[in-house]
């Protein structure tokens, strides 16, 4: 069952950056929503309405809190378990109907911020839009989506601006991402509250430390990899993917890995085993993320081949499918100039 707990003014439910399995409906009082908007990073300030649920996100994707939940009057929050939320919703049509339209609300304030960074008319190109995110990220402890942010800026801007200190802030987000998903183990193996001090960094002797869930050890494994590709260790990097996609522990990550096996075989000029590869992964995964850049590196491979014609089909197709200023585009157009000073 909920448990109804008091809160005194000016006490703090939990900071920004917490890590914790519970879940809040602010039953009467006032608490204070404080943030950081992604793109300014000023500080936001909203008030949780009374009736309204606080905390669901982090608790239910196990990361670090987005917020600080500040008491500004004497309240009573109803305190929520996972399970316990998840019962109620359940139960109750109208609060799925809330929270879909609470959720849908931030999510397009987020894509409105996400496109500024990263559209037309913003004061930041491409290439530091995408590290910026990776940056807000990074700093306000989100490690998964920071390593999935720097992980795409590091494949799409191999040699960039950002690049050393991408590469330098995943591999320190793959260390905290491990050491959340240990902390959010901690909390679900029965603590009734949220710990008000973190565990500690390393185990007693006497007692084994918590493996690493599996999808976190892939995700760290990916970011590694992708870190090999930067430095030109294909083969490396490659060994790494095809592990990933081996034992297949985050279908995520799988997917992803894939895509980049198929890099690293360009990259090595093994041009029919990439064309064979990518053609694979394009079969298996019609609607995958990176589907614009697997044809970018058949067309690679053709014309790694001297095979000309084809290599101009797959810039084309890619051409008709891409909008004009995303990076595959770009550099799609870079590669059809090079095959026309050949022709030429």
């Amino acid at each position: 069952m909920p448990k109804a707990t008091q809160y005194k003014s000016s006490s703090v439910i939990y900071f920004q950056g917490d890590v914790g399995d519970k879940i809040f409906i602010l039953k009467g009082g006032k608490v204070l929503s404080k943030t950081n908007d992604i793109e300014t990073k000023e500080e936001i300030n909203e008030l949780v309405a009374p009736g309204e649920f606080f905390g669901v996100k982090s608790a239910l994707g196990r990361y670090p809190r987005d917020e600080t939940a500040l008491v500004l009057s004497d309240s009573e929050v109803l305190v929520f378990t996972v399970p316990e939320f998840e019962q109620l919703v359940l139960a109750n049509t109208r609060i799925i109907m809330k929270m879909l339209k609470v959720f849908s609300n931030q999510l397009r304030r987020m894509h409105g911020k996400v496109q500024n960074l990263i559209g037309k008319g913003s004061t930041k190109d491409a290439e530091e839009g995408l590290f910026s995110i990776g940056e807000y990220y990074f700093t306000n402890r989100q490690y998964k989506s920071a390593i999935h942010a720097l992980a795409r800026y590091l494949t799409l801007y191999p040699s960039g601006r950002y690049a050393a200190e991408a590469s330098d802030m995943a591999r320190k987000a793959g260390q905290g991402a491990s050491k959340f998903d240990s902390t959010a183990m901690f909390a679900a193996a029965g603590a009734d509250d949220e710990p008000d001090f973190a565990p500690p960094t390393a185990a007693p002797a006497a007692a084994a430390a918590p493996a690493a869930p599996a999808e976190t050890v892939s995700a760290k494994g990916f970011f590694e990899a992708v870190a090999l590709a930067n430095q030109e260790k294909y083969l490396d990097a490659f060994k790494i993917f095809q592990k990933i996609v081996t034992t297949n522990a985050d279908p995520e990550h799988s997917a992803k890995a894939e895509f980049e096996m198929g890099r690293c075989l360009v990259f090595l000029t093994k041009y029919d085993e990439a064309i064979k590869h990518l053609t694979g992964l394009i079969q298996k995964y019609p609607k995958h993320p990176d589907l614009k850049d697997a044809l970018y590196f058949i067309g690679r491979s053709y014309q790694g081949k001297n095979d000309n014609t084809w290599a101009r089909n797959f810039y084309t197709k890619i051409l008709n499918l891409a909008g004009e200023d995303e990076p595959v585009a770009v550099k799609t157009r870079k590669a059809l100039k090079e095959l026309e000073g050949v022709a030429g």
